[in-house]
């Protein structure tokens, strides 16, 4: 339609980027609406505007996920090719509006449709205890990215439900989350990501998420997608990379609260699972020998977060006998509790977006020996492909100066 308007009035100049952000808005409102969508336009200020009605309330929000994520780049593309765009209220949803090659001024321009006065509705108020901040980023970027490729797949699927009515209600949970749980404010830089992503820092102590009663049975739905999706990750099926019991598991405390307390149970807080003993690792195409025999500390971990070798002089800084003790068992183990969700974070991070803040560079961290003490340690990692494609990190330990 937009093309064919464009072409009509001799504006071919502006059809490729009008075909391009009109494309993304109206996925965007699709997916995460699932509800009916209106797309108007109109030539103003010597330009086109364009606005894309949904009828969901929540404002689409710019992503900084790190360069190989899989999703999140709507909006930066938005914001570099456009004049200006805006979002207004248009109960029950939204109007998400754009120019393009306009000339009058920004300020001269008008705001856009005022939209319909708000509607005020229903809410309960979910109290969420000690709710960890960095966690709920990395799992937020995981969820949105295995629910893409699950939405995608189950098109293919005789399924019962809608797909795309189930997404956009997961969608609503999540959006909820993200606009009331804060931010970690973890710094994005290997100098400073060691000073704030600490305990209690990156952890808030209470947080009111106020759910509207429409939604309440979205957290449901979002639990049980997630559960199907991550199914099919496990058996292979999606590009989405498994993740973290503890990223697992705050799913499913979220959406218990919000199930419990709108029935009227008391709030608990979050706390993560007891660690799962120590397995056995196999199948791992990864030549461990120089990692066994070095003469220096070193230490290897799969990317399962399994420790799979470790060298003597590594087992002696972390004051073990024997490399049992520690083969088969996840590297968080060896991580004083205080660091434990940036390295959660981190490692679910790492593999959706590519972002490896200590990847490649010294820095001195504290690592967790057997009898419960404490030691600075030099570390350098890096990591290793293997024959069939995984990831191995190998991480260089010196006792710090």
């Amino acid at each position: 339609m937009i093309r064919a308007e464009l072409v009509m009035a001799g504006r071919d100049d502006l059809v490729e980027t009008a075909e391009l952000l009109v494309s993304e808005i109206v996925t965007n409102a699709l997916v995460h609406a699932g509800t009916p969508v209106e797309v108007a336009f109109s030539f103003i200020d010597g330009g086109l505007r364009i606005e894309v009605t949904d009828g969901s309330p929540h404002a689409p929000v710019p992503r900084d996920y790190g360069p190989n994520a899989g999703t999140g780049r709507g909006l930066m593309l938005l914001q570099e090719m456009v004049d200006d765009w805006g979002v207004v209220p248009d109960q029950p949803g939204k109007t998400v509006w754009f120019q393009i090659a306009s000339s009058a001024d920004l300020d001269e321009r008008s705001p856009g449709p005022s939209g319909a006065p708000e509607v005020e509705q229903e809410t309960l108020t979910i109290e969420l205890l000690d709710v960890p901040l960095l966690l709920h980023e990395a799992w937020r970027q995981h969820a949105e990215s295995i629910l893409r490729e699950y939405l995608l797949a189950s098109l293919d699927l005789d399924i019962p439900e809608d797909p795309l009515v189930v997404h956009a209600r997961a969608s609503d949970a999540i959006a909820l989350l993200a606009e009331h749980v804060p931010a970690s404010g973890v710094a994005d830089d290997s100098d400073h990501v060691m000073i704030t992503a600490t305990e209690p820092l990156v952890t808030s102590p209470r947080v009111e998420l106020p759910v509207p009663v429409r939604s309440v049975a979205n957290f449901a739905i979002l639990d049980r997608a997630l559960a199907s999706a991550l199914d099919m990750v496990e058996g292979g099926l999606f590009l989405t990379p498994p993740t973290q019991p503890e990223v697992q598991g705050l799913r499913s405390w979220l959406c218990e609260q919000v199930a419990v307390q709108s029935m009227g149970g008391a709030p608990v807080p979050w706390s993560a699972a007891e660690e799962p003993p120590a397995r056995y690792i196999h199948g791992l195409a990864w030549d461990a020998q120089p990692v066994r025999e070095a003469a220096t500390g070193m230490i290897a971990a799969d990317d399962e977060d399994r420790i799979v070798a470790i060298s003597e002089p590594a087992l002696r800084l972390l004051g073990y006998a024997d490399a049992r003790e520690l083969l088969g068992s996840r590297l968080v183990g060896i991580i004083p509790p205080r660091y434990r969700q940036a390295h959660l974070a981190g490692f679910t991070m790492h593999f959706l977006s590519g972002r490896a803040l200590l990847v490649g560079r010294t820095v001195v961290v504290p690592a967790l020996r057997r009898d419960g003490s404490e030691v600075d340690l030099a570390m350098t990692i890096r990591t290793e492909r293997t024959e069939d494609g995984r990831t191995v990190f190998v991480a260089d330990l010196h006792p710090a100066a």
